[in-house]
């Protein structure tokens, strides 16, 4: 074959590789298993390694952060992957808002990466949604995400086992100071959990609120240890 065939020929290869690979979630070029491209993967925020081991926030000295001592949350811990900024927003934006499904993998692929040491609990819950926004979403981001996250350890999340009982505000629209009171009460355990490890699977971390009313839940019904898998966790703000 002349050096033009060959030429030729590397060109429908490399055509063909491109056609057949998953596009990036990000930036459209050839992806891995994950969803995402080298470049893009290399450009997620990790959270830094030094952080409070309740509340996953950064901490130098890695130890319980004051406001963890101070007012300690009903949940033990929150293993965490990524921080929520771009592009990690753009990501979890894409899948709660947009229904892009696809981008739930990348997510789940990195908080799986952050559990690697974790203990495996006895059980793998999602976060519920209401019924009116599982309605009006089609879809439980969360549920999308303990699937495949769960999966890479061989386990299996439980469905049925709390609900939202009552319809609020979306966390996302209200300051920080008033999540805490928009969630109180709004979940039920529907079984006894006596002395078994839980963890709950979320998005994204902003004040815990979310995580400790579910975590209080779980306690009241005899959970021994709530911990929270989380892919994304809001820095405070400066």
């Amino acid at each position: 074959m002349s050096n033009i065939g060959y030429r030729v020929f590397d060109n429908l290869l490399s055509a063909a590789h491109r056609m057949l690979s998953p596009a990036c979630a990000l930036c459209a070029n050839s992806a891995g298993l994950d969803g995402l491209c080298d470049g893009c993967r290399a450009a997620l925020p990790r959270l830094a390694k030094e952080r409070c081991p309740v509340c996953a926030l950064p901490n130098p000295t890695a130890e319980i952060c004051g406001r963890c001592m101070t007012a300690r949350p009903a949940f033990d811990h929150v293993a965490c992957a990524l921080s929520y900024e771009y592009p990690t927003n753009a990501l979890v934006l894409g899948l709660k808002y947009r229904s892009n499904l696809a981008f739930a993998r990348p997510l789940a692929a990195r908080l799986a990466d952050a559990l690697d040491a974790e203990p495996y609990p006895d059980i793998v819950i999602p976060m519920p949604l209401s019924p009116g926004r599982l309605a009006e979403r089609g879809f439980n981001q969360a549920a999308e995400l303990a699937r495949l996250a769960a999966s890479e350890f061989g386990l299996k999340p439980s469905s049925g086992l709390v609900r939202r009982n009552r319809e609020s505000a979306p966390q996302a629209s209200l300051p920080w100071k008033e999540r805490a009171r928009n969630v109180r009460n709004a979940f039920e355990c529907t079984c006894r959990l006596d002395g078994k490890s839980v963890a709950v699977v979320d998005d994204v971390l902003t004040t815990g609120a979310t995580l400790n009313e579910l975590a209080l839940a779980l306690k009241r019904q005899g959970a021994r240890q709530v911990t929270g898998w989380i892919a994304a966790r809001t820095l405070p703000q400066q």
